[in-house]
């Protein structure tokens, strides 16, 4: 279920700080999201699959303390990430 490398081009190419960023909370929160979306649908095909339901609760804690940290840290960049992928913060 890991992105490709087009598909991680697509997703994170409007938030990245510069060609080579790979590293900053922007750029990880927009793979995190990526990554959620496609494990939330799995999960709703494979309701049994505990093992990635366990992987899918990983990934949303590690964004949420990303996005906690990008939130103290430039809460201009918070707000303007929140709006460009349409979730909750």
């Amino acid at each position: 279920m890991a992105l490709n490398a087009k598909q991680k081009e697509r997703v994170t190419k409007e938030v990245k700080r510069h060609v080579k960023d790979s590293g900053s909370p922007e750029y990880q929160i927009a793979l995190f999201t990526e990554k959620i979306k496609k494990l939330t649908a799995h999960l709703k095909k494979n309701k049994k699959d505990i093992h990635s339901r366990r992987g899918l609760l990983k990934m949303v804690s590690k964004r949420r303390k990303l996005m906690s940290y990008l939130r103290r840290s430039n809460e201009k960049a918070y707000k303007k990430l929140i709006k460009k992928l349409k979730i909750k913060g």
